[in-house]
């Protein structure tokens, strides 16, 4: 799990979901969501990992801007949750 700030100043948290199912590849994916307000989460489902240890460390070493563009790319795809 990571915080960063958009272009904005608004606060957002990068973290992982499990998705259920039998199988184990890929099980794991992207959500950014406002820390305040995690029903309004952006799933980013084409972004995934085999282990949580993965998705973390992964996630640890995001640079702002590359959290930024996925958080652009999760809106673009949501135009209903755009902000801004």
């Amino acid at each position: 799990m990571r915080d960063f700030t958009d272009a904005q100043g608004r606060r957002w948290r990068a973290s992982v979901r499990e998705e259920q199912g039998a199988d184990y590849k890929g099980r794991l994916f992207l959500v950014i969501e406002p820390p305040d307000a995690p029903a309004d989460a952006l799933e980013l489902r084409d972004v995934r990992w085999n282990s949580e240890r993965t998705a973390a460390r992964t996630i640890a070493t995001m640079s702002t801007v590359e959290l930024r563009r996925r958080l652009r790319a999760a809106l673009g795809r949501s135009p209903e949750r755009r902000v801004g």
